[in-house]
């Protein structure tokens, strides 16, 4: 369903992202995971079609995101790390407007918009104004407008970052109902949002993917966490050291 190859982008001598490669299943959730400044986000803008690459391909059920870019992107939902909300408008008012501008035709709008708004536990917020609502409720309204045109692949990054537990708990569990139809990628730099609801990681760091694995086939006896740790500290380029607070805090899955 998603498959990349060799994804560089290099603003002048500095290179955020090299080479990365990695494929994503259909039905799956994969775990795009890396410290941060590692270049997930870099990646992930890259894929949805959000920002052009130096060099690579990136296949969208088999569509070319640069080449074609249009019918690429009308497959892809996505929730970058602030949600694109409009503060002034009321929720279901949002989702009817994203919803034009994904070309959803009239008759089906407000179908759409009630289907998100159920999918997404919104339903008895549809009448609150977007800027009233709590993170954790923003974060829902930013995965109902990804999920308005029904893609079958669902980019999230960063989705949890700056929940309180609950939310992340409810959040989580929102992604892993989402997954089975469609493909999901789920950027993060949160071990134990890979561990628990995902299929596969794909470990960055530098700029460089460092392990591509299903978790059922991490080495029995070691934890993702040990797995995570000794890919991003070996190899490691010279500048480039992770300090010891940055290593505790993806470890702990804070952020």
């Amino acid at each position: 369903m998603i498959d990349v190859k060799k994804l560089t982008k290099a603003y002048g001598s500095f290179v955020a992202i090299r080479d990365v490669s990695f494929k994503a299943e259909r039905g799956s959730i994969l775990g795009f995971l890396g410290p941060n400044g590692a270049g997930k986000t870099t990646t992930m803008r890259i894929i949805t079609g959000y920002m052009p690459a130096t060099a690579g391909t990136v296949l969208i059920d088999g569509l070319d995101i640069f080449s074609q870019s249009l019918e690429a992107r009308r497959r892809i939902g996505y929730l970058p790390e602030s949600p694109p909300l409009y503060s002034d408008m009321r929720v279901e008012a949002y989702l009817r407007f994203v919803a034009k501008l994904r070309g959803i035709a009239r008759g089906e709008v407000e179908p759409a918009v009630e289907r998100v708004l159920k999918s997404c536990g919104l339903e008895d917020m549809s009448r609150r104004i977007c800027g009233q609502l709590s993170k954790g409720y923003r974060q829902r309204v930013g995965l109902a407008q990804a999920l308005i045109h029904d893609p079958p692949v669902l980019v999230l990054d960063e989705p949890t970052i700056g929940l309180d537990p609950r939310q992340i708990h409810e959040i989580r569990g929102l992604i892993k109902r989402l997954s089975g139809e469609r493909t999901v990628v789920l950027s993060t730099h949160i071990l134990p949002e890979v561990s628990q609801i995902c299929d596969k990681v794909v470990i960055i760091n530098d700029g460089q993917v460092v392990l591509e694995e299903l978790l059922s086939a991490l080495p029995q006896g070691r934890t993702l966490e040990e797995v995570f740790l000794e890919a991003i500290t070996r190899e490691r380029h010279p500048g480039h050291e992770l300090d010891e607070e940055t290593l505790e805090e993806v470890s702990a899955g804070r952020g």
